[in-house]
This record gives C-alpha cells, structure tokens and sequence, in this order.
C-alpha cells in the first residue's frame, strides 16, 4: 500500500526520485509496430484512436495523470506531461539539468514583464525560438518532456497579484500580441504541419489572478465576472491563443468562475474554448496542479470525490495535473458517472498530440530530432537573451544624469539587489550558464565599483546603513538597487501594499544627503509607489528592470554609461499606495464605481504615479503622418463589407496608419510606436484610452527618419456590451500616438449603423 501511495500521490508530480528518463515507443521492433498508431501515412486522430482502443479501462484511468505510466505490455513508455519553460527551459517535474557538463544549462530569458516592456513582437518570437529549441534538445537526450506549461497570458489587473511577474502586464491587446508570437516560436509556427516542434500550454484559463489575499486562496475563490469583462479583458488573450495561435493545450485554473470551478466548467471549457474558439480534439486541456481535487476539497462543489472526477472529465479536463483522477476515477467508473468512452475522448486527445510531436516517428525524418547539447546555449541566444533585457527596460525619470559623464569612474552599488544572482531571473526559472548582475554589470563595464548591501528587501535592518553610507560618499556617483523579489511576490501569495518594502526608502533618502549623482534602479514584476523618488529632486534617475535574466546586469550599465540607449515601455500602470486601501483584490470589476477607482489604464480615474506605456529617452523625438493625414470618416458599412470572408471580423483591417518618426535629438535609439485610441462613441462609462496598435523601430540615428505601419482591426476598436458582444458603435474617435501628451493626434469620425461584429456565447445553464 505505501507503494501504491508514493506511486498515486507523489511519483505523478516529480517523475520519481532521480527523475523519469524520457524514451520514444519502438515502432520499429515493438507490440505496436503493425498498430495505425506507428503508421505515419495516416491521419493523427485515426492513428491515436488505433492504439487508444487497446487500452484497459484500468490503463486508460492510470495515464490520466501528469505522469502517465504508460502501458509496458504495449511498449508505450512513461510519460511526464508536466515540464516548464516561461523565459528558458526551466527546473519542473518533467526536466532535469545535468549537475555539471552537457546540459547542465540553457539559456535565460528575462521575465515575461520585462520581454513585454520590449513591446517588440519579433523579439518575442525570436525568444520563443530558441526556448523550443533549447527544449528539444533536452528532451532528445531523455531530460525533458515535449509539453510544456507555459505562458501565463492572464492579465496583470491588480498590483498585488504574486504573479505578475510572469505575464505580459495589465493590457489585452499586448498580451494577444505577445502571446501570437509566443506560441509561433514555441510551436514551431501557427499549426505547423506534419510535426509540432513543442507543445505551449496557455494558463490560467480563467479569470485567475488571486494567491492569496487577506485569507482569500486561490484554491476556494469565486470569480465573479460579468460577461462584458469576460469578452473585454479576462478573455481575448485566451481567445488570440487558441483561436489564432493555434495552441495545442490550455490550462483550467485554480478558481471558481461564477460559482463553478474552472475545470468543470463546461461553459468555459466546451462552449467558449471548443465551440466558439475551434479548441480541436487533436488538442488537450489539463487542470492546473490539484485543481481536480479542489473542486471537492476546497471549492465543496461536490458531495464527494468521486462526482468531482466525473464532473472535471466530462466538462473537458483531460489530463489531471495531480492525482484526484488515478485515485478517484475508478469509483466515478464503478458508479457509472463516466463511461468508457468519457475516458477514451481525453486519451485520444492526448495521444493525437503526441502523434503531432513526432513521438512515434522515425528520428531520421524529424529535424527536431536531430538537436543535441550543441544547440543550447549558442552565442546567438546569449546575445539574443542580452538584447531583450536592453529592449525590455524601461526609463521612468532622468533629470540629465545618465547616460553617466565620462567623468564618473567610482560607482557606489547599494541595495539588496546589487549583488543580484539568481534574483534576476524570477520565477520558474532554469540554471542560467552565467548571471550578471548590477555589480557585476558596473565591473564589467569599467567601473571602479564598491558593493554593499545596506538593507534587505523586507527586513527594515538599518545595521548596513553607515557602511553603505561611506561607500556613497567615497564615490562619483551611487546606485541603488532594489524594489521587490520573490520573497515578496510569488505563486502562492499577493501583497497587501505596493509601498517600498522594509528600510529601503529611508536607505535611499540617507543616500540622497551624500550629495552626489543618485540613480535608483527598481526590480521586481509588481510595481512599487515611487511617489517620493519621482518628486525628490536629488534622485537623479529610475530605471526600471523588472527580473533582466542571465545578462540583466550588462544591459543595465551599457544604458547607465550610454554605450546604449533605454526604450522600453511599461507594460503595467504604477499606482499611488493609496490604491490598496481603495479596492479589494476580490472586486473584479474593471469600471470605476463608488466602491472602485477603476482597474488598469483604461479605467482607473486617478492619477497615475508613472503611467501605463511610459518610457522615457536619451533622445527627443517627432512622429508625423505619411504621406499626409489619415481619412476623418469611416463608414461602418464600408469597413464590414470589405472584409475578407472566412475570417473572424474582428481580425479584418480597420486601417493601417503609416507614420513618420524622426529623431530629433543627437542619440541613436530605439522608438517603440504606442497607437491608441479614444472616443465619446457608444454607451457610458468610456474608456480613458486603450492600445490599438504598437511597433519598435530600431537604432534610429540622431537625425535620421524612421518609418513605421501600425494595423488597426476592427476588432481592436470595437467594443463589448453588457452581454460580452463585440460592436463598431458609430460616433467620434480621437487616435493618438505615444503616452503623456501624445505627439500625434487625429479626430475619426465612424459614421453609418453601429453594428455588432462578434457574438459573445452564452452561457448554456444559465
């Protein structure tokens, strides 16, 4: 029995103690060799629907788990569905680095904040490139599986969230983005044929962006969303993923929506994912870890284990990513709430997926099978994880200071992010082959550098002051680094303020009486009220660099001394601290009330400490229209019937808006183009503004003019009723192009009918 137990309960998620060796079924010399399945001429479904039929109900029930045994007697091998890879190949149930040598490493990408901040999608898709193939290599070599769970596309909505860390930040549109170029790279295209290169698993599907806050934990939350929220905000990065990805698998999460668990809510797993969205049954969808068992534990939506099993499994769960199926479906079997066929339905599913993968194919067809240890960690991708550090950081306040005077040789670095190692890589990371942080960085650079420490991230230690004091005062200029880390946000736990944690503030203000240059350097995913340093005239500069990754600290001081040029914009909106005593965390609602300021740029009604798509320059620029203004009216009529048939609409082109961009000043730098859009058109309350549109031209020379296209949808523009559908309302619209006062306007004027371009499905039981 205790077997049976480490087996059933704790083999599933680390794939026994050393770790399970991945091994390909022999189609060649195995039981299966004259089996569909090895039969590479026909069709995946027909060919996992072969060896599925084989099964006893007892197998089939085994291998619903993230580890599934397999079947010997068949020679299909073990198999863990669970491996990870958010910015790189990453430490997980499913994947092992070898302890020195050959894989002993991959490469490691900023945070998924800090790569958005880049608002470079050719970059995403060239990150994503090498994450897959990084991840190929590892599991030709028996170290890692060919699904993986990842990205996290769940909007940043509140600065509180644990998590934020790993998305693309609080915008819809930028997450769709993202996340289309994401999974090209990863997937090795959109629904490549005949093999995918991995599988991506978008998560958390839905409305999931609660830890645990004030004793509400994210295994027994309720979501309450309405429907317009849910098609505006919590969905179309969902929607981008699946419908126009192509991703193979999703993940339910933890919390309940409206009152139904998300991984037996059919509502969300059948009627939106698989109906409305075109989720194929050559596709699978697992629950995220123990969120099967928390439908009865936690949730209490059951009366017994039993009944959750079968509620999971036949609202579309297929694999249970913990244990609550092996040990729970063979009574839901006995009582008769699952057949045979429920079970069959989701190994189908599984097995199709890993016929897409190649799995029972000769290597010497597949090229994917062909990559080893040569093809991890290429000076390409080190340069390549350097440059989406540069890209992805972000300038909030420079006074002149920076870029740093060649006058300026010692350098004071303070705080406890200044000796940073593992720190700057976040969450669900990897084993970077080297990691750079900022004083490292500053060495690197030329720096005489002096480190100290001063303070931690939380602790309110004042004991490091007095050193940290005199390395200030014995230097040219000081740099603090700090702000937050996973020891104050992480999976499992939100914050309850957005304050400077612990002395570092009062760190940074005896700092500022040293008298000589001071920049602040903020980490971290969630963002930190920097009122105070925003207005202190003795700050000189913020630089914020969320978690940079492997080369974080090279990218930081090449910006410092000028050798390149800061571009990013934030991908989140930097509240006052007020915000937290304003709503609750468990308020969903977007729009702003009595009771509620309004959640992210869109809505919120308050100032801003840095806003939304702020970033700041070592340059000045100009945009202009090209070749002269855009039109004034549009006729809604015009823009529906001109749309390309057998397209959803909302993907047809509203316009594309060419413009000019001319650095105006005497730096080479990037300019990252923000479109967005606003208006008085359709029913109260109005959106501040939303992102319609964005591009990044790079190294445009002091000068110089630049070009760029930026494509409006119509689907971008419209917007959603009360029942989640998605209209062109006629009236008038204001586009502008960057944050703050906007260096380019025009007044749009959408005359004709209003018209309802998309319908939301309804919710069946309601």
């Amino acid at each position: 029995m205790l077997l049976l137990h480490y087996f059933l309960c704790i083999a599933p998620y680390f794939g026994l103690v050393v770790g399970l060796v991945y091994t390909f079924p022999d189609c060649t010399n195995g039981p299966l060799k004259s089996n569909a399945i090895c039969d590479h001429t026909k069709d995946p479904a027909t060919r996992a629907k072969a060896a599925i039929a084989l099964f006893t109900v007892d197998e089939l029930i085994a291998n619903t788990g993230n580890l599934s045994p397999g079947v010997p007697r068949l020679g299909l091998p073990s198999y863990q569905w669970w491996s990870e890879a958010l910015h790189g190949v990453a430490l997980s149930p499913g994947l092992t680095f070898a302890s020195s040598g050959n894989f002993s490493s991959a490469t490691s990408f900023p945070q998924p904040i800090t790569l958005a901040s880049a608002y470079d999608d050719p970059l995403i898709k060239a990150v994503a490139t090498v994450i897959s193939t990084e991840a190929r290599a590892f599991n030709n070599f028996g170290r890692a599986g060919l699904d993986y769970f990842t990205p996290n596309i769940n909007p940043f909505r509140d600065p509180r969230w644990g998590r934020g860390q790993e998305t693309p930040g609080e915008d819809p549109y930028h997450i769709s983005q993202y996340v289309l170029n994401l999974i090209d790279g990863l997937q090795g295209g959109i629904d490549p044929q005949p093999y995918f290169k991995i599988i991506a698993d978008c998560k958390h599907y839905a409305a999931y962006d609660i830890e645990n806050w004030e004793g509400h934990d994210r295994t027994s939350f309720d979501a309450q969303v309405t429907l317009q929220d849910l098609s505006e905000y919590y969905l179309p990065p969902f929607q981008s993923c699946v419908r126009d990805a192509k991703v193979a698998s999703v993940m339910c999460s933890y919390n309940s929506v409206n009152g139904i668990p998300s991984c037996a809510n059919s509502y969300l797993l059948q009627t939106i994912l698989r109906d409305h969205w075109g989720f194929k049954d050559d596709r699978w969808l697992t629950s995220d870890c123990d969120a099967v068992d928390n439908i009865f534990s936690t949730h209490h939506f059951t009366d017994t284990y039993p009944e959750a099993v079968a509620d999971a499994l036949k609202a579309g769960t297929d694999i249970d990513c913990g244990t609550a199926y092996p040990l729970h479906l063979p009574d839901a079997f006995n009582q008769s709430l699952i057949n045979r066929a429920d079970l069959e339905k989701a190994l189908v599913r599984q097995y199709t997926s890993l016929v897409r993968l190649g799995y029972f194919d000769p290597p010497s067809v597949q090229p994917y099978r062909q990559l080893s240890w040569s093809d991890v960690n290429l000076p390409d991708a080190q340069n390549l994880a350097y440059q989406a550090a540069l890209e992805g950081i972000v300038l909030l306040k420079n006074d002149g200071t920076l870029p740093f005077k060649s006058s300026i040789r010692k350098i004071a670095v303070i705080g406890p992010w200044a000796n940073a190692t593992t720190q700057m890589q976040g969450n669900y990371q990897g084993i970077a082959p080297f990691l750079v942080g900022p004083f490292q960085g500053a060495v690197n650079a030329g720096y005489q550098a002096t480190f100290e420490r001063g303070t931690g991230i939380s602790d309110g230690s004042t004991s490091g002051f007095a050193a940290a004091v005199a390395a200030a005062q014995a230097a040219d200029a000081v740099i603090f680094a700090g702000g937050i880390d996973d020891s104050v946000e992480r999976e499992g736990g939100d914050r309850t303020t957005i304050v400077w944690p612990g002395s570092q503030l009062d760190l940074i203000a005896e700092l500022e009486a040293v008298g000589k240059p001071l920049v602040v350097l903020q980490f971290g995913g969630g963002q930190v009220d920097g009122s105070a340093l925003k207005s202190s005239q003795k700050v000189n500069a913020i630089v914020w660099g969320g978690y940079p990754g492997q080369s974080g600290g090279t990218a930081i001081f090449d910006i410092l001394s000028g050798k390149a040029s800061p571009a990013g914009r934030l991908s989140t909106t930097q509240y006052p601290a007020a915000y937290t005593d304003q709503v609750g965390m468990t308020d969903m609602k977007l729009r702003p009330s009595a009771t509620n300021p309004g959640r992210t740029y869109r809505w919120y009604s308050q100032a801003p400490v840095f806003e939304f798509g702020h970033g700041l320059h070592f340059t000045s620029f100009s945009v202009n229209w090209r070749p002269g203004t855009p039109p004034r009216l549009y006729n809604i009529q015009t823009l529906i019937a001109r749309a390309a048939s057998g397209k959803p609409l909302d993907l047809a082109l509203f316009e594309t808006f060419e413009i000019v961009v001319r650095n105006t000043g005497k730096v080479s730098s990037d300019y990252v183009a923000l479109l967005f859009v606003n208006g008085t058109a359709g029913p109260a309350p109005h959106p501040n503004k939303q992102l319609i549109s964005y591009t990044r031209l790079h190294q445009i020379a002091g000068g110089v003019t630049a070009s760029a296209s930026l494509a409006v949808t119509l689907g971008s523009i419209a917007r959603a009723d009360e029942a989640g559908n998605l209209w062109l309302y006629s009236g008038s619209y204001q586009f502008s192009v960057d944050t703050g006062p906007a260096l380019l306007t025009q007044a749009i004027e959408l005359v004709g009918t209003s018209t309802q371009i998309s319908s939301w499905p309804q919710d069946p039981s309601a």
